[in-house]
């Protein structure tokens, strides 16, 4: 039986309501579910065949897609920001498009980055960008890239980030870096306000690993969250994570609506 995860923040009444009222909805018709509250330690139990229904914004959808990636599950992005470049299901159609989950869903294949830092044991993940930023206020930063073994840029910058065709529309497009489509294998590498340096973004393989050294120390952000520091000669290696974010497809899944919309939105 699949295990239906409502993925949620403390301070979003609305979501909780959403969830509280969707749950008694699919309860009627046979279906149990639960809620995870994504600012608590508790975590309900998941699995390959768990559906993870994240509601909120992007920033929801990025910390349930963490947690169903962890366990292999599907994530299905429901929409209650205003923008959600990420999101996929209006918030109307949270029981149809559960119903149409469990009875013959598709799944679409998110690319997602393995995160390394030199000298530490873990690997993290992201599904949207990793950035190494300046460490405070009135710095910045110094990173020499390379992908597999061709040395590329070094930038001075407030940043650089590696991102993914997911991650292409969120902190990269606001650091003028290209939109992506999804389909493609791709690891977008963007500098963030460089100094004196070439600004545009370098788009590689994802089969190949890019390692970024800092020559000045700096902080690594992964979706937002801050993950680590490095220090001035350490290294950081992004690779594709070897599994992908498993996303249910809907019928707002397309990039050109999702951009029309959301564009339009951002100016209004």
């Amino acid at each position: 039986m699949t295990n239906i995860l409502f993925t949620a923040f403390s301070n979003r009444t609305d979501a909780l309501a959403l969830a509280d009222e969707a749950g008694q909805r699919l309860a009627e018709l046979g279906i149990a579910s639960s809620t995870q509250l994504l600012d608590q330690g508790v975590t309900a139990p998941l699995d390959s065949q768990s559906l993870v229904i994240s509601l909120g914004g992007d920033g929801t959808f990025l910390r349930s897609a963490r947690l169903a990636h962890a366990h292999d599950a599907r994530v299905l992005p429901v929409n209650l920001g205003r923008m959600g470049f990420l999101l996929e299901v209006p918030s109307d159609q949270i029981v149809t498009s559960v119903r149409a989950a469990l009875n013959h869903s598709r799944v679409v294949e998110r690319l997602a980055l393995a995160i390394s830092i030199e000298g530490e044991s873990h690997t993290d993940f992201a599904l949207n960008e990793v950035v190494i930023e300046r460490p405070r206020v009135g710095n910045m930063v110094r990173v020499r890239t390379f992908v597999g073994d061709d040395e590329l840029l070094t930038y001075s910058a407030d940043g650089v980030l590696v991102a993914t065709p997911t991650g292409s529309t969120a902190y990269n497009f606001s650091a003028g870096g290209p939109v992506v489509d999804t389909d493609l294998s791709v690891f977008i590498i963007t500098p963030v306000a460089p100094h004196f340096t070439i600004d545009r973004s370098i788009v590689v393989d994802a089969a190949k690993t890019v390692r970024l050294v800092a020559l000045r120390p700096a902080a690594v952000v992964a979706d937002g969250t801050e993950i680590g520091a490095l220090e001035p000669g350490q290294v950081m290696l992004v690779s594709r994570s070897p599994s992908p974010v498993k996303v249910v497809y809907s019928g707002a899944f397309e990039l050109g609506p999702r951009l029309r919309q959301n564009l339009r939105e951002g100016h209004a």
